[in-house]
């Protein structure tokens, strides 16, 4: 893992917290958070947990400077960051993280996911378009889309925020439209 090209990528994220009452650094929590999920953390607690077990590792990366917050502090302070954002540093990470190469394929595919709708809110489940590299084994671009049916509009987005040239791009039924071939040829 490059952490330190992570820890560039997570400095501007702005951090809306009233300064005087801030006792750790943004920077540090995003840190802890995302090494703990990569881990298989589920939850916040999780989250303190892989903290505390792993302060010496994360220190070498951030601040930590009052040591690991608490679960509850981690779940607010996570949930006040702006989603797209995080969205935004996280894909120039792994961008940062993983050479492009012309041999590469990526595989553009639409999913639902499981558990994700609620139906006490009146909210239907949730579908991304995802762009993964077969080469790196990991997902290089992901794209929320309202219905599974906004499946063929979203791809021309997702392959905007992804450097494409050189490489073979599969999908499946749904992506076969003459627009998104046409937009995968010029790029």
């Amino acid at each position: 893992m490059e952490l330190k090209k992570l820890m560039e990528h997570i400095s501007i994220i702005p951090d809306y917290r009233q300064a005087w009452k801030v006792e750790h650094k943004l920077s540090d929590i995003l840190l802890l958070t995302i090494c703990a999920v990569i881990s298989g953390a589920e939850g916040w607690e999780d989250i303190e947990d892989f903290g505390e077990t792993h302060l010496d590792f994360l220190k070498q990366y951030g601040d930590f400077e009052n040591g690991i917050p608490v679960h509850d502090t981690i779940a607010r302070v996570v949930s006040c960051i702006s989603p797209a954002k995080f969205h935004e540093c996280f894909i120039n990470w792994m961008r940062d993280c993983h050479s492009s190469d012309d041999k590469d394929v990526i595989a553009i595919d639409g999913k639902t996911l499981r558990h994700s709708y609620d139906k006490s809110r009146r909210r239907g489940a949730i579908h991304v378009i995802s762009a993964f590299s077969t080469m790196h084994s990991l997902v290089i671009g992901q794209i929320r889309t309202d219905e599974k049916s906004n499946e063929i509009t979203a791809i021309p987005e997702l392959l905007n925020m992804l450097d494409i040239k050189g490489k073979i791009i599969t999908t499946d039924a749904m992506g076969c439209q003459k627009d998104i071939a046409e937009k995968i040829q010029k790029q």
